[in-house]
């Protein structure tokens, strides 16, 4: 493909970092130097993962072909055009299928925070942002549109089907809010991690280096505890608590099942409240108003239950800048702490690093 800039009614602000000119060198590397990658970076909690596929080649095998008939459609190039009719983009006649041409794509996926409604039923939000190269004033490739899907794949032609158009200047709902705001903050990583140069017009969603590679230490322990305790601990016992957890983390993998159980002795010898799955507002005031040291209570809809309960929790402890959260226990209970609200990004950075799973509610 050519590409070029200089035209007008593109997908190319240049103060937005969703751009063709931010776009097209993502695209020349795929294309000539590694087709997939996939990489760590601060602020998305899993890897990224940014793959170019093409079509008709990467749905042409048996359980892509499989996907393509139950479908409803002979051949990939048939879902092509049903994708690009979705996105106002010209179809591929018959003669223009009969060439056997090659039509790129990029698949963007990573996973963001749920919205409160999506928090009732996961932990994380999968975000899929589909990029199609189209012609805008000219017979060159200089312009992209977007599909936009909250669906994991698993069926990748129905996967693709279902997605939507997404105008990222107005997002129809909040998990599509988030997925945009979260969007613009992977472009910006997959430019430092491929050593793109983004234009000094583009407004960067973040300042940070967000590749900052950083390294568990001792010191690293000790900030965790700090922060999932809110400071109630004594040094001599932090430093002690963050010696034991670094050599835990430092095992071999054959010995994960005894780190864990570390790492739950841990949250056990903090403020925290070990409960079943199962549990009464009234179990929750009592035991929340022990983590924080002052009677705690909060509205809630009658016959209101267990899980059912965590958005009217975080609602009035918000009112404190406090938030609950939990480790992750690995079965049917929860060990509930309280955090500093305005600490928990960095919490979940130090748990990502740390390998003690934290969850947020």
């Amino acid at each position: 493909m050519s590409f070029f800039s200089n035209l007008f009614n593109r997908n190319n602000n240049p103060k937005s970092i969703i751009s063709f000119d931010i776009i097209e060198p993502i695209y020349s590397y795929l294309y000539k130097e590694q087709s997939s990658i996939e990489f760590k970076m601060k602020g998305i909690q899993e890897d990224v993962l940014v793959n170019l596929y093409y079509f008709p080649g990467s749905l042409d095998h048996e359980e892509g072909n499989a996907e393509i008939k139950k479908a409803g459609f002979n051949n990939a190039y048939e879902v092509l055009n049903e994708l690009y009719k979705k996105m106002n983009i010209g179809v591929l006649t018959d003669e223009m299928m009969q060439e056997g041409l090659e039509y790129d794509f990029i698949h963007i996926q990573f996973y963001s925070e749920p919205t409160p409604e999506e928090k009732k039923f996961f932990k994380r939000s999968i975000k899929n942002f589909v990029i199609f190269f189209c012609c805008t004033n000219s017979l060159e490739i200089n312009d992209f549109k977007m599909l936009y899907s909250g669906r994991h794949f698993f069926d990748y032609t129905k996967g693709l089907l279902e997605s939507e158009v997404i105008d990222v200047n107005n997002p129809k709902n909040e998990s599509e809010a988030i997925g945009v705001r979260d969007f613009k903050l992977v472009l910006q990583g997959i430019c430092q991690y491929l050593n793109i140069e983004i234009p000094k017009t583009v407004e960067l969603p973040s300042n940070e280096d967000l590749l900052g590679n950083e390294e568990a230490t001792e010191e690293t322990f000790q900030e965790f505890i700090k922060l999932v305790s809110r400071g109630n601990i004594e040094d001599k016992e932090l430093k002690k608590e963050a010696q034991k957890l670094f050599k835990n983390y430092q095992k071999q993998a054959e010995e994960y099942h005894d780190t864990v159980e570390g790492h739950f002795a841990f949250f056990e010898s903090i403020n925290a409240w070990n409960s079943d799955w199962k549990f009464d507002p009234e179990d929750a005031e009592y035991f929340i108003s022990e983590l924080i040291g002052q009677d705690f209570t909060f509205d809630y809809p009658e016959e209101t239950y267990s899980h059912d309960l965590f958005p009217y929790i975080q609602s009035e402890l918000e009112k404190s800048n406090l938030e609950l959260l939990t480790y992750e226990t690995f079965g049917d209970n929860y060990l509930f702490f309280v955090a500093n609200k305005d600490e928990v990004e960095r919490i979940l950075e130090l748990s990502e690093l740390t390998k003690i799973e934290i969850n947020q509610l």
